[in-house]
Order: structure tokens, then C-alpha cells, then sequence
């Protein structure tokens, strides 16, 4: 087994706080001496006040796959040559292990209005709820049996008429989306007690952007960098998504560079670099000694990349770590291979994690160009579920069912009026919900997205897979070792991927990659 190999998760679980100096120990690197790893902070407490049931299964997932599945089956057939309409089956969603529909959804372009299941109490008495109260016991079932078919009531009907005014956008209907809009906004708050008001209030914001921008012309607004990037690292302490693309990653990359002494790591959106002291740790200690490490990290901000450089070559000549910093404030599509000043006999490896927050990389289709002239020895991709590209209708699907899962998941942890949860919604969860409906699509941009990045790199014939290693797997496992098996995370190995969802939707999936040309 290679040296370090379980040792990348340790040390720095605990990151840095944003535009602050790195405190090294409360990274978990007291001093730059070899083999000082602390170990993982123990999970955090648990929180009950005003949190919502943890259910056996993610109740607003669950309706949105139940409706938007009839949705599908009774849209009629469009020979609409407009790409934005229709709707297609979105076959990129993955669902880990089974779901079971116990339920019958009327017609959306019918009905539109869902029945709920029939289920029979403990005294005899037909009962009617979305709920999985057996989880709860007989007592609190009944005392709060009545509270909870409010929300589930309220919250059905407010996903039912956000899937109408999706429909109504879809057919360029905006007045009618417009009314719709209207009454939306006064039902759906984002600090509601349930996860679908707090869905629905953000989706209806994003679409009633859309719709303006139908109106105006296209808008992409601005983005504060500094706020995200804040909230991206609040998101990385109250969750395992964001550390589980660091550390799996961070083993690939450790694995490609082994025995190489000079590597160069490109990182296509390095915000804070938050991913890579527990590489460079691992790095300065092997046993065939420090290599020389060059970075390049490309973003939007030549402040934040310059503030990011700073703070990397600092941590590593603590260590003493040879090293170079190199910020490129411009999309990896954008450029040439020339800007990367890549030199001979150096090991290279491409990191990407994506996001929807905006387009990190640019045209796809250049950004794949550009990944198969450099020919690097690794790539390592972590994807989320959902599909960039498609439809109107399409996106709206995939972002319904993926972010419902996401929000059930925080839902499921902290109370509704906790401030680091509404942190990541409003300004992670909702600009990405923003991104995919009301400036994202083939039709706004002009440009045409992958649907499956993976997909298209199995098909490229410059690169070929490498499997997740059994390490990789032991990263991911500490990670979730965080968390107790109770909050439904969920790691499942497949096709030489390793995925992380939660209560059986894939959220989130690392691959790595080798160019041919680099063996």
C-alpha cells in the first residue's frame, strides 16, 4: 500500500475561513513537522429545535419524482422545432437502490392537483397523509399527525402549481407564468418551516427571472464572489459533498504523482484553494522525498487568485515544499495551451470540480479540445447529478428532484431558523437553481453543454478511466464517519466511480482519467 495513502483526509478537515490569515492548526497542521496529523473534528451536535422529521425516505424528493414522472408521461407529443420546449426524460439522474411508488398522481395538465395515499391508522380509520409517521411511534404520531398534513398539504399544492408555471413557461404562456409567479411569491417563504415552501420560494425567484429576462433580453447578473466563496466554505463544515470531492480527488492525484519529481496541478476554478493543504502535507512527507510543485489556478478574480497564491506558497514553505503559484483570472475554454506554460518532464494533473454556480470553464466543447492537447497524466472530475444542458423543461426537472434532495438533506440536520442554513441556500443553493433556469440552457447561451461529462470522456479516444482505488474509498468512508449512518448519506462504488447521495439519490460523483498520450 503506498505511503499516505489513508492519510490525505487527515489534518484538514477543518479549513480556513475566508480572506482571513490560515490558522495551520485549526487546519490540523500544527507545525510543518513530517507525520503530524490530527484527527477528524468529531461530528457536531445534534439540533432538534424546529428540525423536520427525519424520515426513512426524502418526503419532498419523493413527491417531485412522483409528479414531475407523471409530468413526463402526459406531455403531448411536440413537433415544435424550438429546442426550449418539450419535455424529455432525464435519463442523466442517477437513483441509488429503489423507489417505490405507493401512490397514483392524476394528470399535471389535467387534475394538477395530487392525491395523497390512503393509508390505515392504528385505531382502524382510514387516514390520508404523505407522512411516514410509523417512524415516529404512536404517541408523537398523534400529536403531531395534524401539523404535518398542513405542511404536506401546503406543500403540495405549492409544487403542483410551480410545475404548472414551468409548463406555462415552457409554451412561452409568460402572462399566465407571470399570475402564477405572483401567488407563488406570496405563499413560499425561504425561511418556511418545510423544505418545499423553502424549495419553491427559490425556484419561483428564479423563475420569475426568467421571465423578466424573456422580456428584457438576456441577463447574467453579477456574481459576489466573496459571499459564495463564504458560504461554499459553510457548506464544506455542516456537510460531507464538498470534502468528499477534495479528499477522493486529492488520492488520485497522489497516486498519478507517485515517484514524479516535478508535477504541475491545474485547478479549472480554484476559489480558496481550500482542497489542497492536505495534499501538499502528503506531498512533503513521502518517502522518496518533496517533489517541486507548480499551480495553476484559474477563476474569474485576479484578486482572489493572488489572495488564494499567497496563502498556498506561504502553507508550503512552511512545510518546505518547493513551490510555484501561477493565476490565470479566465476561463480554461478560453484559453490556449501556451498560457498554461506547461514545461518538459513535468507530471501534470487537471482538477475540476464542478458547480452550477456560473460557467466556470466556458464552451464545452473547446474546454475537451484544450483537456486532449495537454495530454495530463490525471484528471480528476466530480460531478454533480444533473444535466446542464436540454430543454427548459428539462433542467427545470433534473434541478427540482437534485435540489429538493439537497435542501431535505439540510433540512434533515438543522432547524429551519438556523443562520448557516439559510447561508448555503441562498447563496450556494439558490444562484446555482438561478444558473440552471433563468440564465442556463443551449438557447440563452448559444453555446451547447454536455450532459454527462463522463460520458463524453469514455467516448473521447485520448483518455481512459482509472477506477477509484480502494483508497479513495477509505477517504470518502472517514468523511462520512463524520456524520452519523442516521442522517441517510449514502457511498456507493460504481463503474470505477465512487458516488455520494443522500437516502438513495446520487448527488455527487468523482472519476479520474488518464490521457493516453501521457503513459
Amino acid at each position: 500500500m503506498m505511503r499516505g495513502g489513508f492519510e490525505v483526509v487527515h489534518g484538514a478537515l477543518d479549513m480556513m475561513q475566508h480572506y482571513e490569515q490560515w490558522d495551520y492548526p485549526s487546519i490540523g497542521f500544527p507545525n510543518p513537522c513530517p507525520n503530524s496529523f490530527t484527527k477528524p473534528p468529531p461530528p457536531p451536535l445534534a439540533v432538534t429545535d424546529n428540525r423536520s422529521v427525519n424520515l426513512e425516505r426524502n418526503e419532498l424528493s419523493e413527491w417531485v419524482e412522483h409528479i414531475t414522472k407523471q409530468l413526463i408521461d402526459d406531455m403531448p407529443d411536440s413537433s415544435t422545432n424550438n429546442a426550449d420546449h418539450g419535455l424529455q426524460p432525464d435519463h442523466h439522474h442517477t437513483t441509488i437502490g429503489p423507489c417505490e411508488d405507493n401512490s397514483i398522481i392524476p394528470s399535471v395538465l389535467g387534475d394538477l392537483r395530487p392525491r395523497k395515499m390512503m393509508r390505515r391508522s392504528y385505531d382502524g380509520e382510514e387516514s390520508f397523509s404523505w407522512s411516514n409517521e410509523q417512524q415516529l411511534g404512536v404517541n408523537q404520531s398523534n400529536i403531531n399527525c395534524e401539523s404535518h398534513n398542513k405542511l404536506d398539504e401546503q406543500g403540495l399544492r405549492l409544487i403542483t402549481l410551480l410545475l404548472e408555471c414551468a409548463v406555462a413557461i415552457s409554451v412561452d404562456n409568460l402572462g399566465e407564468a407571470h399570475r402564477m409567479l405572483l401567488e407563488l411569491t406570496q405563499m413560499a417563504s425561504p425561511y418556511g418551516l418545510s423544505c418545499a415552501e423553502r424549495v419553491v420560494a427559490y425556484f419561483a425567484k428564479a423563475m420569475a427571472s426568467r421571465v423578466l429576462n424573456s422580456w428584457l433580453g438576456i441577463c447574467s447578473p453579477l456574481t459576489n464572489h466573496k459571499s459564495v466563496h463564504c458560504a461554499f466554505q459553510v457548506f464544506n463544515n455542516v456537510s460531507p459533498f464538498i470534502k468528499f470531492a477534495h479528499f477522493t480527488s486529492n488520492q488520485a492525484i497522489l497516486e498519478a504523482f507517485h515517484r514524479r519529481d516535478r508535477v504541475h496541478i491545474i485547478d479549472l476554478d480554484i476559489m480558496q484553494g481550500l482542497q489542497w493543504p492536505a495534499l501538499f502535507h502528503i506531498l512533503a512527507t513521502r518517502n522518496e522525498g518533496p517533489p517541486h510543485l507548480r499551480m495553476t489556478g484559474m477563476g474569474t478574480s485576479m484578486e482572489v487568485l493572488l489572495e488564494t497564491g499567497k496563502q498556498l506558497f506561504n502553507f508550503a514553505k512552511r512545510l518546505g515544499l518547493s513551490f510555484e503559484f501561477h493565476p490565470i483570472a479566465k476561463k480554461f475554454g478560453d484559453i490556449d495551451a501556451s498560457m498554461l506554460q506547461l514545461r518538459r518532464g513535468e507530471t501534470l494533473a487537471v482538477h475540476w470540480l464542478q458547480h452550477s454556480l456560473y460557467d466556470a470553464t466556458g464552451p464545452d466543447w473547446k474546454t475537451l479540445r484544450l483537456l486532449e492537447e495537454l495530454s495530463p497524466r490525471v484528471v480528476t472530475l466530480v460531478e454533480q447529478e444533473i444535466s446542464h444542458g436540454g430543454s427548459f423543461l428539462d433542467r427545470f426537472v433534473g434541478s427540482l428532484h437534485y435540489y429538493s434532495t439537497l435542501f431535505d438533506s439540510l433540512g434533515a440536520y438543522f432547524p429551519s431558523d438556523d443562520p448557516n442554513r439559510h447561508r448555503v441556500e441562498h447563496c450556494l443553493l439558490y444562484r446555482e437553481i438561478n444558473n440552471m433556469l433563468a440564465i442556463g440552457g443551449p438557447a440563452r447561451s448559444g453555446e451547447d453543454k454536455f450532459k454527462h461529462w463522463r460520458s463524453e470522456l469514455a467516448r473521447c479516444n485520448g483518455f481512459a478511466q482509472v477506477p477509484m482505488s480502494g483508497n479513495s474509498m477509505a477517504q470518502a468512508q472517514l468523511i462520512l464517519n463524520m456524520f452519523p449512518p442516521a442522517h441517510g448519506y449514502s457511498l456507493i462504488p460504481g463503474d470505477g466511480t465512487l458516488m455520494l447521495g443522500w437516502k438513495g439519490t446520487s448527488l455527487f460523483t468523482a472519476s479520474s482519467w488518464t490521457s493516453h498520450a501521457s503513459r
